[in-house]
Formats: C-alpha cells, sequence, structure tokens
C-alpha cells in the first residue's frame, strides 16, 4: 500500500486499529493499492491523476506526500507554481497545467473540505491561499518544502484558525 508522507504522519503506533481510505488503481502489468487519512485526501488524488493530463499515481503521491491538503488547494487557488514544482517530480510546465486544470475545480475541491474542517489531521480553518503563502514564504526562506507545510501546520494548530499569515510564519520561525 502506497500512503503520502502527510498520511504516514498520523498512523497510529504498532498494534493499533487505524482506518484509511483507499483508491485502487488497476493496470495491464500491476495493481496498486493507495491510502488516505481523510476522504478528502483521496478525492483530491483522484481529482488530481483524472483530470490533470500527464499526471499519474506517482506524481500525485509526490505532490501529496510534500504539502497538505490545504497548502495544495491554497497554490492551485492561488495560482503558485513556483511552490507546486518544488515538489518531485514536478517541473514548471506540469505545474502550471495542474493550476490550469484544476483552479476551476477548487469550489468542488472546498465543498469536499469545508472551512473550519479537519482534513489531514490539521485545521484547516484559514484560507488555504494564507497557509501556502506562509508555505511559500518558508520554502523562499531555503526550507524544504514537506518541512515548510510541517512547521506552518504545527503554528495553525497552536494559533488557532484565525491566524494570520504573518502570525504563520512567525510562530513557524519560533
Amino acid at each position: 500500500m502506497n500512503v503520502p508522507i502527510t498520511t504516514a504522519e498520523k498512523l497510529p503506533g504498532v498494534g493499533q486499529p487505524t482506518f484509511l481510505n483507499t483508491h485502487v488503481v488497476y493496470r495491464e502489468d500491476s495493481q496498486a493499492i493507495y491510502g488516505f487519512a481523510t476522504a478528502a485526501e483521496r478525492d483530491f488524488f483522484r481529482l488530481l491523476i483524472e483530470k490533470v493530463s500527464g499526471v499519474g499515481p506517482k506524481v500525485a503521491m509526490a505532490l501529496m506526500s510534500h504539502l497538505s491538503l490545504p497548502s495544495l488547494q491554497g497554490a492551485i487557488a492561488g495560482s503558485d507554481a513556483e511552490l507546486l514544482s518544488k515538489c518531485p517530480g514536478v517541473g514548471r510546465k506540469t505545474a502550471e497545467r495542474i493550476i490550469l486544470d484544476l483552479k476551476d475545480k477548487m469550489g468542488a475541491v472546498s465543498a469536499i473540505v469545508p472551512a473550519g474542517s479537519v482534513a489531514a489531521g490539521s485545521p484547516v480553518g484559514a484560507a488555504p491561499s494564507a497557509l501556502a503563502d506562509a508555505v511559500a514564504a518558508l520554502v523562499a526562506l531555503g526550507y524544504r518544502p514537506p518541512d515548510a507545510d510541517k512547521a506552518i501546520r504545527k503554528a495553525q494548530a497552536a494559533l488557532g484558525a484565525s491566524a494570520t499569515t504573518e502570525a504563520l510564519i512567525k510562530k513557524a520561525l519560533t
């Protein structure tokens, strides 16, 4: 089973029961199972592989392993191709294609993950673009995208859903 790093971080200890939302891909020569912490993550994965030309399960998993769902949504909604292209296997053209193909579908995704809900084990009450802006700022300061995303999610958990981009960055840096 393949799971993004953002899901693996939330798995309970060995011997503890767990529930994953799965997606199965059958090919002529292989079959693979992909697991996600929430149905919203699984649905976003499906959106990536079904609606974006040139994005398969491997690239979708790389994106979802390096950025949380709210950060991905914010990057797409905010047309932040630079942040998306920092993920392995995603070049500038692929990032722009993801934005082009999914930007108009972000309304459907926000219906999947309503504001103020818990997705991927972290609060997402702040606008996804605020989260993406904070992650992008840390990446610009030299953080790796997964480390920046994790630091911002931790900062938001400490500050609450109404935290501003500036507050998130300040908290993540302390």
